[in-house]
C-alpha cells in the first residue's frame, strides 16, 4: 500500500502543530509549497522506512521533483506515483528522473565495477540510447591514448591494470556531414583517486568513486537536453582514468608535453582531474564549437569556499559566465562565480617546464580553485572566449543530509542543459 502524500500552504495544527509533516490513516500532508522543504519532507518519509508514495492533489513541476529528490535513496527501490501534470510538465518530469536516476546510479556505483572503459562506454550506451539514428561515438583506450596525443589521460590512468580511455561522442541531428558543434561538454571521469604518490589519507580517499561526477553531469546534461528537444549538434569528451600507484604510474617531477606544445612539471599526482580534462579541452577547442563547458569534482578549495549546496563558475568571459549563471538561476540549481583572471595561468610555477600542475602544498595553496581553472585556462581557445568550467562541490554527499541522501545528487546538469539552448 502507498502512502498519500498531500500539500498544503496552511500550517499543521492540534499534535502535529509546528510540524513540516502532519500524519492522518494511510496519508501524510507536507506543510509547505516551498520546494527545498519538500525535498526535506521526502527525504524524512523515506527515513521512517516507507517506500511506496503516492503524490494527490495539487503538486506542481518543481515540487514533484523536489519529492522525487529527496525521496531518492541508493539502498531503497522507492516508488512514487506522481499527480497529474499537463502533457509538457510531464515529460520534462519524466526527463529529469531518468536522466538523474542514471547519473546518481553511476556515480555510487564501487569503483571496482565502474573501470574507465565501463564508464566511457555506459555513458555512450546512455546517449545513443536517447536518439540512436543521430549519436555516433569512438572510445580511445590504453597505449592508443600516447599515440593519439591525449598525454593526460595516459599519462595518469598508466598505473592500473585497467586503461585510462578517452570517450569523444558526438551527437548530430542536422544530418550534416562533420557540422560544428554549437558546444563542446568535457568532463572529468577518475573513476577512483588514490591521490597516485601524492596519496591520500584513508578519510580522504573514502568516497573518490564520485570523482567521474564531471563526467556523469555532462553525460547527464547532455541526455536532459536530448530529451527536451535539443536539434543541433554537440560533441562530448569524457577522460577517464583510475588515478593508482603502481611502478608503472606517473610520478612527481614528471613532465608532460601536450600537443599544444604546452609542457607541464608534476609537483602534486593528487592535482590528476586537470591533467586529464586537458586532453578534452583540446579537442574541444579543435571541434571550433563556440561554447566550450566542462564540469568535474575539482578541487576541494571550491568546496571549502561554497560549502556542499552551490558548484563553483569559472570563466574569462563574462558573457559566457553570467549567461551560464542566469541558466543555472532558471534551473533552481545554486552556482556561485569564484574568481579567475589570465593572471591565474602562472599561479603554479615550475623551474623545468612551462608550468606545474599545481603547487606542491595540499589543496594547492591559496586560492586552489582558481589555480586549477587557471591551468585550464591554458588549453582552450581564443582567451577562454565561450568556456565555462564548473567545479562541482554540490555534486556529492559523503553522508546522508536533511535533504540528501548519502551519494550522488545531480546538481549541474540541468544548468548545463538549459545552457545548451542558449
Amino acid at each position: 500500500m502507498s502512502l498519500q502524500v498531500f500539500l498544503s500552504e496552511q500550517e499543521a495544527t492540534n499534535v502535529w502543530q509546528g510540524n513540516l509533516i502532519s500524519y492522518g490513516e494511510n496519508q501524510a500532508t507536507v506543510h509547505s509549497l516551498d520546494v527545498e522543504a519538500v525535498q526535506i519532507a521526502a527525504r524524512k518519509l523515506v527515513t521512517t522506512g516507507i517506500a511506496n508514495f503516492e503524490l494527490a492533489g495539487n503538486w506542481d513541476l518543481e515540487n514533484q521533483w523536489a519529492f522525487f529528490q529527496g525521496a531518492y535513496d541508493p539502498k531503497i527501490d522507492v516508488q512514487i506515483e506522481y499527480a497529474e501534470l499537463d502533457d509538457a510538465e510531464a515529460k520534462e518530469l519524466d526527463a529529469r528522473i531518468q536522466v538523474s536516476r542514471w547519473m546518481r546510479s553511476v556515480v555510487n556505483e564501487t569503483p571496482e565495477v565502474l573501470a574507465p572503459m565501463v564508464l566511457a562506454q555506459e555513458a555512450a550506451d546512455f546517449i545513443q540510447s536517447l536518439s540512436p539514428e543521430q549519436v555516433s561515438y569512438e572510445i580511445i583506450a590504453g597505449e592508443d591514448l600516447e599515440k593519439a596525443g591525449h598525454i593526460g589521460t595516459w599519462e595518469v590512468g598508466r598505473g592500473s591494470i585497467r586503461p585510462p580511455a578517452l570517450l569523444k561522442l558526438v551527437f548530430n541531428p542536422t544530418n550534416e556531414e562533420s557540422p560544428t558543434p554549437v558546444a563542446a561538454l568535457v568532463g572529468k571521469g577518475i573513476t577512483f583517486d588514490s591521490g597516485g604518490y601524492s596519496i591520500k589519507s584513508s578519510a580522504g580517499m573514502m568516497h573518490m568513486k564520485c570523482d567521474m561526477g564531471g563526467a556523469a553531469t555532462v553525460t547527464g546534461a547532455l541526455g536532459l537536453a536530448i530529451l527536451r528537444g535539443l536539434d543541433k549538434p554537440v560533441n562530448l569528451y569524457l577522460c577517464c582514468a583510475e588515478n593508482l600507484i603502481s611502478g608503472h604510474a606517473y610520478k612527481l617531477g614528471d613532465i608532460l608535453t601536450y600537443p599544444n606544445g604546452l609542457s607541464v612539471e608534476i609537483q602534486n599526482t593528487d592535482a590528476e582531474g586537470r591533467i586529464v580534462l586537458a586532453d578534452g579541452l583540446l579537442l574541444a577547442s579543435e571541434s571550433g564549437a563556440p561554447t566550450i563547458i566542462d564540469a568535474a569534482t575539482l578541487t576541494g578549495a571550491a568546496v571549502t569556499a561554497l560549502g556542499e549546496d552551490y558548484n563553483a563558475v569559472f570563466a574569462l568571459d563574462d558573457d559566457a559566465r553570467n549567461g551560464y549563471l542566469q541558466a543555472a538561476q532558471a534551473e533552481n540549481e545554486r552556482h556561485w562565480p569564484l574568481p579567475l583572471e589570465p593572471f591565474h595561468a602562472n599561479k603554479c610555477p615550475s623551474n623545468f617546464a612551462d608550468t606545474a600542475n599545481s603547487r606542491p602544498v595540499k589543496g594547492g595553496g591559496p586560492g586552489g580553485a582558481s589555480n586549477a581553472a587557471g591551468f585550464l585556462s591554458r588549453f582552450v581557445r581564443d582567451g577562454g572566449k565561450g568556456w565555462v568550467h564548473v567545479d562541482l562541490a554540490a555534486a556529492y554527499r559523503d553522508n546522508a543530509t536533511a535533504k540528501w541522501s548519502a551519494g550522488g545528487t545531480g546538481i549541474g546538469f540541468r544548468s548545463i542543459a538549459n545552457f545548451l539552448f542558449k
